[in-house]
């Protein structure tokens, strides 16, 4: 009997400890509604430039080591590095370094559409990272329809992103900010239009935070946290900003451009609300740790790209607006017309004083835009400055405007009469987006602008100068 009494009480003294230790697992057990932590780091506009994505692989792998990382982008992955631009395949060095750094999603920007349907098409199968956007429909396009939104699972975190890109490129059109001809076969929605389908996305995907990834530029972003304050934060583009600000308790970042800097967006998480959160707008510049392997990538990248022969010289420094000066007149004297125009949005950098390489051309016209010829009338001429109200630099004239009226005269200072025939010279883009006012058939040529102004330099031995030139108009 004593046997079996000790028998019991042994049994029952087990069963006690087994109960605790289940007990125990489940206090160890992480609660759903637990503190969580994310740290989110973030670039924009980086427009093709590579050197510092080796700083960033350093900085992402060891944050990584010591809690959840998310790597995005808000979009212009391309134009404006004549590496990347002019690669064989063009684009293809910025994914490929966009892959090998991790990241993990990106929205679209406008100038991603600036190569060309197929391209893009090329490019978004290249890449290992999500594309998003909710305002763009591309089923009659050889491009791949990417998702409105994409929901990552990190750890036990569901992080959702909402894509948007701008389309403000055309007056009478609602496109974004790229070459009118490329996005053709596209369709695009405003924002506005779109974005309230998307107000319950936080709770149907169960998401812990629900993000705004955007390419719409500073002010659209305000006006998203004051008028569809779904969004736990707003990552945006586009406006080159370097923003670090709170509209309607809702925190906006942008990283400025360039690849200048990375954001770092830290967070704690509790109850799907972010409880704490703070921001560090690293100078990658001035940061000097690197992967090695990917710093190797881009420097075989930048050697191959064979842009550094010398074609020309430059005797002083050139602001944008010298250089469209300069850009306006080779134009002219290459193509041999009497008039040539260019868009000043066009001019994408400055020129340094001294020998001019290949690759400052590229960078200064970055869009690969097929050169063309019109023949119209002063009077046609004058009908697009006034009407389209367009920013141009030009060459072969003087334009004035005299009140509410437009003179044109020419290098004798001789006015022109309205129905007086000129031979007009200009990037294709021009008569893309003011196409109302360019109704006639082009004749195009075989070069692109870029390549007209190498071609003009390589065959000229006078040293650029043009910083006491002036050759702007935009009617008021």
């Amino acid at each position: 009997m004593k046997a079996t009494f000790n028998y019991l009480l042994i049994f029952a003294a087990t069963l006690f400890i087994f109960s605790c230790s289940k007990e125990n697992e489940t206090v160890v057990t992480t609660p759903e509604n637990t503190l969580k932590k994310l740290t989110i780091f973030h670039i924009n506009d980086q427009h093709g430039q590579l050197n510092n994505f080796a700083k960033i692989k350093d900085i992402v792998t060891k944050a990584k080591k010591e809690t959840n990382v998310l790597l995005v982008c808000s979009g212009d992955i391309f134009s404006g590095n004549p590496v990347v631009d002019n690669h064989p395949e063009k684009g293809f060095p910025m994914i490929d370094l966009m892959n090998k750094t991790g990241f993990d999603i990106s929205v679209i920007g406008n100038h991603e559409f600036d190569y060309g349907e197929s391209i893009l098409k090329d490019r978004f199968n290249q890449s290992q990272f999500e594309w998003i956007c909710a305002n763009v429909t591309m089923d009659n396009s050889e491009i791949p329809q990417p998702n409105a939104y994409k929901t990552i699972l990190i750890d036990d975190l569901n992080v959702t992103f909402l894509g948007l890109v701008e389309t403000n490129g055309k007056e009478d059109d609602i496109i974004p900010s790229t070459h009118p001809w490329r996005v053709k076969n596209l369709t695009f929605e405003k924002y506005q239009n779109v974005i309230s389908n998307y107000a319950q996305l936080k709770e149907s995907e169960n998401a812990d935070v629900f993000i705004a990834l955007t390419h719409l530029g500073k002010s659209s972003d305000y006006n998203i946290a004051n008028n569809y304050p779904y969004f736990d934060l707003i990552i945006g583009g586009h406006s080159h900003s370097k923003l670090n600000t709170e509209i309607n308790n809702i925190p906006i970042y942008q990283a400025g451009s360039n690849l200048n800097y990375l954001g770092k967006i830290e967070l704690e998480i509790e109850h799907k609300k972010i409880v704490k959160s703070s921001y560090t707008l690293i100078d990658l510049n001035n940061y000097q740790e690197f992967d090695s392997a990917i710093k190797d990538l881009i420097d075989t990248y930048n050697i191959n790209a064979n842009l550094n022969d010398v074609i020309g010289y430059s005797e002083a420094y050139h602001n944008k607006s010298s250089v469209g000066s300069f850009y306006s007149d080779a134009l002219r004297m290459q193509m041999d017309v009497d008039i040539t125009f260019q868009n000043t949005g066009g001019i994408r950098a400055t020129l340094n004083e001294g020998d001019i390489i290949k690759s400052e051309i590229y960078s200064i016209d970055p869009f690969s835009n097929r050169s063309v010829t019109y023949t119209m009338t002063v009077a046609e001429i004058k009908n697009f400055l006034k009407g389209s109200k367009a920013s141009i630099y030009y060459s072969g004239a003087y334009i004035e405007q005299e009140n509410n009226n437009i003179v044109i005269k020419n290098k004798n200072h001789q006015v022109l009469d309205d129905t007086e025939i000129l031979t007009v010279g200009l990037n294709d883009y021009i008569p893309a987006v003011y196409d109302t006012y360019f109704t006639k058939t082009p004749t195009f040529l075989p070069n692109t602008t870029a390549e007209i102004l190498i071609n003009y330099l390589e065959s000229t031995s006078t040293p650029v100068n043009y910083t006491q030139v002036d050759s702007y108009f935009r009617y008021q």
